[in-house]
């Protein structure tokens, strides 16, 4: 069994797969402050209770864009499974070329993404992961990472809004029929969510015409499937695109 492992700024996704399939997955908060021994603490439990026996995992990869948590999880997982794990970094093979000023700037999810993507289609495409920040990633049919776009997150612009005005309430993000409202709630849902859906409308249609051709869209990430309901531009949704890339990734630096 493959654990594979993407540290985010809001959460921590983790996998396991059996050869090609993920068999199961789970996800928890991202806590910049945990022990070593906290995030064993909580991985063994859920293996536990899931029926994964640790001494079957034989592998580990791990891509994180929160660096102190880097260093945490790899200690964790040479002290609690007895495996120094690979992690995604410049140098590892990954199968696409990336054609960027400083390809050392680039997150490793971003990365993980689109090996995944390019993959799954096997010609251009743009991926679109709907995290705390929204991401959009191009890449050619040849398997070349030409660059991308970065956007503030669905949650950080509503944060952003409620944080910094004195009357308007927190709401939840949802889906709403129609654009105008008849009240505070449904009128701030509303801007969200279709003015979320206009940017990342307009996003990927500009990259296309950019580009100057049609690439397929993957979306990915907690929202992406309320989101992408509303989006034609987006072709597919897949939930757990960064684990499958990390697991394509690993089996290409064996």
């Amino acid at each position: 069994m493959l654990l594979v492992i993407d540290i985010g700024n809001t959460n921590i996704t983790f996998g396991i797969f059996k050869g090609n399939n993920l068999n199961k997955h789970w996800r928890l908060p991202t806590d910049k402050h945990k022990t070593v021994d906290a995030y064993a603490i909580d991985f063994c439990n859920i293996f536990f209770f899931s029926n994964i026996q640790r001494e079957n995992i034989k592998g580990i990869i791990i891509s994180s864009v929160v660096p102190p948590l880097e260093y945490t999880l790899t200690s964790m997982c040479k002290k609690y499974f007895n495996i120094n794990p690979m992690v995604v970094s410049p140098g590892i093979k990954t199968g696409i070329s990336i054609q960027i000023e400083n390809p050392k700037e680039l997150g490793a999810d971003r990365i993980v993404n689109a090996v995944a993507a390019y993959a799954k289609v096997n010609q251009s495409v743009i991926v679109v992961d709907f995290g705390t920040a929204t991401t959009f990633d191009c890449i050619t049919e040849k398997g070349i990472y030409k660059g991308g776009v970065i956007a503030p997150g669905l949650l950080i612009s509503l944060e952003a809004l409620v944080n910094n005005t004195s009357k308007l309430p927190t709401v939840d993000i949802k889906f709403l029929n129609k654009v105008v409202a008849n009240n505070t709630v449904n009128a701030i849902q509303s801007g969200i969510f279709f003015g979320y859906i206009g940017l990342v409308e307009g996003i990927i249609k500009r990259i296309k015409e950019e580009q100057g051709f049609n690439s397929k869209v993957i979306a990915t990430g907690g929202i992406a499937k309320l989101i992408s309901s509303e989006v034609s531009e987006i072709d597919d949704v897949d939930e757990f695109l960064t684990l499958r890339g990390l697991r394509i990734i690993y089996q290409k630096n064996l």
